[in-house]
């Protein structure tokens, strides 16, 4: 279903539910997930329609909002809902998040007071957890009726493979392994009853009136409680201090315990061991999202992540041997990536990769759809000789050995002239993305060296672009 077919069922579906011919149909931006939002309005009539052909998830989402609004918690009205189940209509709280909200008191230079904000949103998340997840229809979670074992590994393997591997981030596979199966272990020791919103943080709070609402909680199941405080708590857009978590985790723990006994160490001690898996879930989002999409508002995000966990660990907060956890930790602390990133200005941001073609051209991860492909499979192969086998296109050996060949020069000054055009015309009309791909038959030794000297030749002609480059084939050939 396009576009156009999608707004016509919105439509249909608007005036079915409030007698009223739509006057505009606005898509809204994309968030992290496959569903398409829209704003549908007619005067002062306007609704959220949304788009999702996930209909498992759609079912999870009806049953829970049932559940919630019956709790008289704060949730958006569900209007209706199509016949197909795909699109239906919610409840327009406006466009101002938690996160809007503070950030905007940021900017105007108010006085934010953190612990006081989340201090009533810390009851709502009890009254949703406890009171309105006894009344949960488990069967309707989706993917999991519960955060068990292999969810767990789902988010330490997500986080071993979306940003240590990205990020070339040296670590022993085995002994790593090894640890994740220790936590998933102790975590899943006793059978937790509530429910677990998943993905509670201030960017799924929208604020009305000084007041908050929650949504995205679809993807909610049995699970403990511990996971949505440290998923809230150790967000990176909170921005909390150490002693204001530390703050805000007793008060949750008061609070919870005039509904249920609290063993406060205990809890504390599970609350942080998941706190542990809950970030390295989130590095392996903005590890996809931000290093291999190339999408850089999730790049300010990993310092902090990385902080967070070096403060863990220096506070003795990790009380499970992990031995290699703790030896990532301390790597990622002294990587590049605990460095603060500032997303570029309305730059110009140019991707370039190195490939195989035989695995196939890498896909534009922008909204561009794609770009250049230079096939550098013409040029002299240092692969053939024995001495550059093991070496790739960033050693000075195979630099040397191509560079003696006039046809490398004639080659690259060609593609100069083909990109110096698009650049220019790119920069001149505020474009925001342009991708260059060259390929050689295993992806080590010439593509990985035209893109590494095409990088560096943009770089120093161009100072309103950002360059990114990505070499996808070096964990075949550094192994």
């Amino acid at each position: 279903m396009d576009l156009k077919d999608k707004k016509a069922e919105l439509e249909v579906l608007f005036y079915a539910t409030f007698k009223k011919i739509p006057e505009n149909i606005q898509v809204l931006p994309q968030s992290g997930s496959s569903r398409i939002y829209f704003r549908v309005t007619a005067g002062e009539t306007s609704a959220i329609g949304t788009f999702n052909e996930d209909l498992n998830e759609n079912e999870a989402f009806f049953s829970f909002t049932k559940t919630f609004s019956e709790k008289g918690l704060p949730v958006p009205a569900l209007y209706a809902i199509s016949k197909n189940k795909q699109i239906y209509l919610q409840e327009d709280l406006g466009g101002q998040t938690l996160l809007d909200f503070v950030n905007h008191q940021r900017k105007m230079g108010e006085p934010v007071d953190m612990v006081s904000i989340l201090k009533p949103i810390l009851i709502d998340l009890i009254n949703i957890q406890v009171n309105a997840g006894k009344q949960i229809d488990y069967t309707r979670c989706y993917p999991r009726p519960s955060f068990d074992r292999q969810s767990i590994l789902w988010d330490l393997n997500y986080f071993k493979y979306m940003f240590l591997k990205i990020a070339d981030i040296p670590f022993n596979e085995q002994q790593l392994e090894d640890d994740f199966q220790t936590l998933a272990k102790y975590l899943t020791k006793q059978k937790d009853k509530n429910f677990m919103y998943r993905d509670f943080q201030i960017r799924n709070i929208m604020y009305r009136d000084n007041k908050p609402y929650y949504i995205d909680y679809q993807g909610g199941r049995k699970g403990p409680v511990q996971y949505d405080l440290a998923s809230l708590l150790y967000s990176p857009k909170t921005a909390l201090r150490f002693a204001e978590r530390a703050e805000l985790l007793d008060f949750y723990c008061r609070q919870l315990n005039e509904i249920e006994k609290v063993n406060m160490p205990a809890f504390e001690e599970k609350f942080y061991m998941i706190a542990l898996v809950r970030i390295f879930q989130a590095l392996g989002a903005y590890g996809f999202r931000g290093l291999h999409e190339g999408k850089a508002n999730f790049r300010p995000s990993i310092p902090v992540a990385i902080r967070n966990l070096r403060k863990m660990k220096s506070n003795q907060k990790i009380t499970l041997i992990l031995p290699e956890i703790e030896k990532v930790i301390d790597r990622l602390a002294a990587s590049r990536f605990a460095f603060p990133y500032v997303v570029p200005n309305n730059k110009l941001t140019i991707r370039i990769s190195s490939f195989s073609f035989k695995k196939g051209i890498p896909e534009d991860p922008s909204e561009n759809g794609g770009g250049f492909v230079f096939d550098c499979r013409g040029l002299p192969n240092p692969g053939r000789e024995e001495a550059y086998k093991s070496l790739s296109g960033l050693d000075e050996p195979v630099v040397k050995y191509l560079e003696s060949h006039k046809e490398v020069h004639y080659f690259f000054e060609s593609m100069q002239a083909v990109l110096k055009t698009s650049i220019e015309n790119y920069l001149t009309r505020k474009f925001t993305h342009l991708c260059i791909n060259f390929g050689c038959t295993g992806g080590q030794h010439r593509s990985v060296y035209n893109a590494e000297r095409m990088a560096q030749w943009i770089s120093e002609s161009y100072t309103d672009v950002d360059v990114h480059v990505q070499h996808r084939e070096r964990k075949h050939w550094e192994h």
